[in-house]
């Protein structure tokens, strides 16, 4: 047993080389095996990043195409909102009591409905806004 093992480890020299070129050979095919299938991962790895990279772009520009439109939105909002307000203080500023007072009237002759409804949602809230006065000093 222990020459076979002395000449599996120390082949006769014309086996030497042939068993060695054979283990070159495999060894340098394994390792172009290997370099491709790393290559190969690595462009795969790209080209998924690369998608990835791709759809988040164009999320992030739908978003930013909302957020821009919604922007607008408010802003129009706001602009409306303000508009009515120097429209209001203007009225105030020009007219007297007497002359609001007839304003309101002419305004509950021409929308009954309207008027009674506004009652109604401004004596609920007097009454929410009296109530809460009440509880608070109670407490």
């Amino acid at each position: 047993m222990g020459s076979q093992f002395k000449s599996d480890v120390n082949p006769p020299s014309g086996q030497k080389t042939g068993t060695t070129v054979r283990m070159k050979e495999q060894v340098g095919d394994k390792a172009v095996q290997a370099k491709d299938a790393v290559a190969d991962f690595g462009r795969r790895t790209i080209d998924s990043l690369d998608a990835q990279r791709d759809s988040a772009a164009a999320s992030l520009a739908h978003t930013a195409s909302a957020l821009h439109q919604q922007a607008d939105k408010v802003a129009g909002v706001a602009h409306a909102t303000a508009d009515k307000l120097q429209e209001t203080a203007d009225y105030v500023g020009e007219h007297d009591v007497r002359a609001m007072a007839t304003d309101v009237g002419d305004l509950v002759r021409r929308y009954p409905g309207r008027a009674l409804a506004a009652a109604a949602v401004m004596g609920f809230l007097l009454a929410w806004v009296v109530r809460r006065g009440s509880e608070g000093a109670s407490t």
